[in-house]
């Protein structure tokens, strides 16, 4: 297996892509910034917040990622001319122009000038508290909408599946190597940088590796099995090869007759001045061959021969795995993280909380729904974290403006007779932080590596009941009271307007 060089490309974007992706969008939100621009409400401020309803795969927590790219993003988001040429030809059913040419221009020299707050990379995050709020022109706020929700909900998901998986594997390593079933290049990278901020150990990806200074790990496949006559012949031409990498797949033909003939090449690895780094197990009953395995290679001098196992794991089956005694001291995790085939989407949702009106003065804002859970938390939102005797508590959306009651109360989104007081020897933080002031960055960017470490310390701190995979414990997310009447006041005026 090989160790990351000490050289690591900028996590930039545009290192990626073309330098403008500005039309990383959806249609309709170039046609609603052209109408906030034909009726003069452009430059109104107004706030958004990025969010989700749930947490994915019926877990108890999520582990916050993308923000590196929303970084990235917005220091270069501009429309450049071929953008503007490429809007210009597009039509309406009456074969005339979508957008004139008064409105390009302003494209042309719009600039990001938004206040961003978000919660830092690797934080663990919980329904329904924002993990973005952005606030500045309407026109630009709107524009985001799609690009900041690419960027937050598939790093977001693959970071949660990671962490679950790295739970399940108890101590051991997760090397992520799904990239071959990854939903195209973005798709693969993006999830091999997320898996290691989940908690992976490495990658088979080798751009993602270059890119964002993972390590990157690797062996052989069948096919270099095949190609030989025998599988002796290929474990020694490896081994000729590749003397300092060799992890043996034995399981093209007959899996323990495999490691007694990786075995054989380890010892002559041995009097070449190398040493074997171990099998992998592709197939069959992991449980019961690993154990077999691990014998053969301990009564052979090889007590610290890793065993790989791989096959379509995932948390439930590696959990399984660990409770049968499963002898894997590495697992291989590639479709169901990289593709988080159990769940495919996080399901973020980024909403209209507030817009000042023609006078300055803040409207606070809601959508209605028969869903509760659809309801969005008008208003300019802060949450804040408490935590005792080393472990998270409680989490409370506030409204910044109305600030925090005495004591600090939360009331369930969805059902108000629902209430918890916070301790009162509880410590707290706040977990919005500036990102960008009027268009600026304000913050350092942690690395990538500084990320995961944070993520694992957040994990650290969680209640074990809350990160259970089946039926986990809830924890306590709530609006603080004042939030609450404002937005049960607002339903109750929305839904009175409606009926008149």
């Amino acid at each position: 297996m090989t160790h990351m060089p000490d050289t690591v490309v900028p996590n930039r974007l545009q290192s990626l892509y073309r330098s403008s992706l500005a039309l990383l969008t959806d249609l309709y939100q170039l046609t609603m910034a052209h109408g906030y621009w034909k009726t003069g409400m452009d430059q109104r401020e107004a706030v958004f917040s990025l969010f989700f309803r749930r947490n994915p795969f019926d877990g108890g927590y999520s582990l916050a990622g993308g923000l590196e790219f929303v970084v990235d993003y917005l220091q270069s988001f501009r429309f450049t001319d071929g953008d503007l040429e490429y809007l210009a030809g597009l039509l309406g059913n009456d074969d005339r122009r979508l957008f004139p040419d008064e409105f390009l221009r302003a494209l042309e020299d719009l600039k990001f000038t938004c206040d961003l707050d978000a919660i830092p990379e690797g934080t663990v995050v919980f329904s329904p508290e924002p993990l973005l709020c952005i606030r500045g022109p309407l026109l630009q706020c709107q524009l985001l909408e799609t690009p900041l929700l690419n960027l937050i909900n598939f790093q977001t998901l693959i970071a949660t599946k990671a962490a679950r998986i790295c739970q399940a594997a108890r101590g051991e390593s997760i090397l992520e190597f799904g990239l071959r079933r990854a939903q195209g290049i973005d798709g693969g990278l993006a999830a091999s940088r997320a898996a290691y901020l989940g908690g992976c150990a490495a990658t088979s990806n080798v751009l993602a590796a270059k890119l964002f200074g993972i390590p990157v790990k690797g062996t052989h496949a069948h096919s270099w099995v095949m190609a030989f006559p025998t599988e002796r012949e290929a474990f020694f031409a490896y081994a000729e090869s590749m003397p300092n990498n060799c992890v043996f797949l034995v399981d093209t033909y007959e899996t323990l007759e495999g490691v007694r003939r990786a075995v054989e090449v380890g010892k002559w690895l041995r009097s070449q001045g190398h040493e074997m780094v171990g099998i992998r197990l592709d197939s069959g009953d992991l449980a019961k061959l690993s154990i077999e395995a691990r014998r053969i290679l301990d009564e052979q001098g090889f007590e610290n021969a890793k065993i790989v196992a791989s096959n379509n794991l995932d948390e439930y089956i590696i959990s399984s795995l660990e409770d049968q005694g499963a002898a894997v001291d590495v697992w291989g995790v590639g479709t169901r993280l990289a593709t988080s085939y159990q769940q495919p989407a996080l399901g973020g949702v980024y909403k209209l909380s507030a817009i000042r009106d023609r006078k300055g003065r803040w409207q606070h804002k809601l959508k209605l729904s028969e869903q509760a859970i659809k309801v969005n938390n008008p208003g300019i939102h802060q949450v804040r974290r408490y935590r005792r005797q080393g472990r998270f508590v409680a989490d409370l959306i506030f409204e910044r403006e109305l600030g925090i009651g005495e004591p600090p109360t939360l009331v369930d989104p969805l059902d108000s007779t629902k209430q918890k007081m916070v301790p009162a020897d509880a410590e707290h933080h706040d977990l919005l932080v500036p990102i960008f002031r009027e268009g600026r960055l304000v913050c350092q960017t942690p690395s990538l590596l500084e990320s995961r470490r944070f993520a694992k310390e957040q994990l650290e701190q969680l209640d074990p009941g809350v990160k259970r995979f089946l039926n986990p414990a809830q924890y306590p997310v709530g609006l603080e009271k004042r939030l609450h009447q404002l937005k049960t006041r607002l339903i109750l005026q929305a839904r009175g307007s409606q009926l008149g």
